[in-house]
C-alpha cells in the first residue's frame, strides 16, 4: 500500500491514513486544528502530534468560548505546562484567535462557513505526482491568511494557512499514487 512519502513513522501513518485531508465541517475540530497549525510553526508536525493530548487538555478541549475567557492566571499556567510549546507569542495568539474565532461564527453562523468559501465549499482535488509539486501556499492560502489576519487573527500566514487547509480537507493534496487520493476523491472519509 503506496502512502505519501511523508507518513514515515507510525504516528504520521496514523494521522496520514485516518486525518489528513479528510475534510471538517465541525467548528470545534476547525478550532483545534488552527490552534495546532499556528503552534507548529517552526517546528514539526510530529512534534506536535505527540502533544496533542497535552494540548487539549491544556486548552478545555479547545472549545473557543472558553479559550477566549482565558486571562493572566490561565496564561500563567500554559507558559508553565511542559505538555504544550510555551512559547508566549504562541499562546496569546491561541488566546485571540478564540475571540476572533467567536466572531466570525457570530458573523457567519459558523467558522466553517466562512473557511470553506475560499475553496468554493467544496475540496480542491489536486492530482501531485511528486511532494515537489505540493505547494507551500496558493493564492486561496493567500487569501484566507490576508483575510483572518484583517479579523484579528495571529500565527496565520499563507504557510500556515496552507498546512491548515490541507489538514482540514479543503484541499486533497494526497499524491495521486497514495492510497488515501482516491479514497478522499471518491468521498470516502477515514481508513480504520
Amino acid at each position: 500500500m503506496e502512502r505519501c512519502p511523508w507518513a514515515n513513522t507510525d504516528l504520521y501513518m496514523r494521522y496520514h491514513d485516518t486525518e489528513w485531508a479528510v475534510p471538517i465541517h465541525d467548528d470545534r475540530l476547525l478550532f483545534e486544528f488552527l490552534i495546532l497549525e499556528g503552534a507548529q510553526a517552526g517546528l514539526s508536525w510530529e512534534t506536535i502530534l505527540k502533544k496533542r493530548e497535552n494540548y487539549r487538555a491544556a486548552f478545555d478541549r479547545f472549545e473557543p468560548a472558553v479559550v477566549a475567557k482565558y486571562g493572566p492566571k490561565k496564561r500563567k499556567s500554559l507558559l508553565a505546562d511542559a505538555g504544550i510549546i510555551r512559547n508566549r507569542l504562541k499562546i496569546d495568539a491561541a488566546i485571540q484567535n478564540a475571540k476572533s474565532f467567536l466572531a466570525l461564527q457570530s458573523e457567519f453562523g459558523s467558522f466553517g462557513k466562512y473557511l470553506w468559501r475560499f475553496v468554493g465549499d467544496g475540496p480542491k482535488q489536486n492530482a501531485w505526482k511528486s511532494s515537489k509539486q505540493v505547494p507551500a501556499r496558493t493564492a486561496e492560502s493567500d487569501a484566507l491568511s490576508k483575510d483572518l489576519k484583517c479579523r484579528g487573527f495571529k500565527f496565520v500566514g499563507s504557510t500556515i494557512c496552507y498546512a491548515f487547509m490541507q489538514a482540514v480537507g479543503m484541499v486533497n493534496d494526497h499524491l495521486v499514487g497514495c492510497f488515501r487520493h482516491a479514497e478522499l476523491k471518491a468521498g470516502r472519509r477515514r481508513r480504520r
